[in-house]
């Protein structure tokens, strides 16, 4: 079977935001267990110049919402970024999800040569093949923050391992 810019993208960041889900159940089942305020592994980071697990898990479905978006030619979905705890959470990852199943792979497939302009007109602004954006921007983005959610938790004494990580 041939790798796809569908295959690479929308059902990777689906399976990895379902696992996702799955560790902040975990994640909140572990702070009633053991009587820890849900905010403080909400708050929590790895460093104090790095984002809290909250941001964390934003950033990542803004990189699976973005990413998708841009390679099927559809506006970005917008999301106000607000939850404060884990059910909000959970929301969140339940309308990314929703999102990435309403596309399909006739939405992405040849669009490896589309255009992606990021930050178009400023200072900062990047282009990319669809494929380049895919491979070598959106997903080691998208990774390396639900990788760091995951490290919070498990740092923080959550009982996550990489089954979990990886999901069904």
């Amino acid at each position: 079977m041939q790798t796809t810019l569908y295959s690479a993208s929308v059902p990777v960041f689906r399976q990895m935001l379902t696992a996702l889900s799955a560790i902040l159940t975990k994640a909140e089942a572990h702070a009633a267990e053991k009587k820890i305020e849900p905010n403080a592994l909400l708050q929590a980071r790895l460093y104090p110049d790095m984002f809290p697990l909250i941001r964390q898990v934003q950033i990542a479905t803004e990189f699976a919402r973005g990413a998708s978006a841009r390679l099927a030619g559809v506006e970005v979905p917008a999301a106000a970024n607000d939850e404060t705890t884990f059910a909000d959470l959970q929301e969140h990852l339940a309308k990314t999800i929703s999102f990435l199943d309403g596309l399909t792979a006739a939405h992405i497939e040849g669009q490896e040569e589309r255009e992606i302009v990021l930050r178009p007109g400023t200072p900062k602004e990047r282009k990319f093949t669809g494929h380049a954006y895919l491979i070598h921007y959106a997903l080691p983005q998208f990774f390396f923050h639900v990788t760091t959610t995951y490290a919070i938790l498990r740092h923080n004494g959550v009982d996550v391992g990489k089954k979990d990580y990886m999901g069904a």
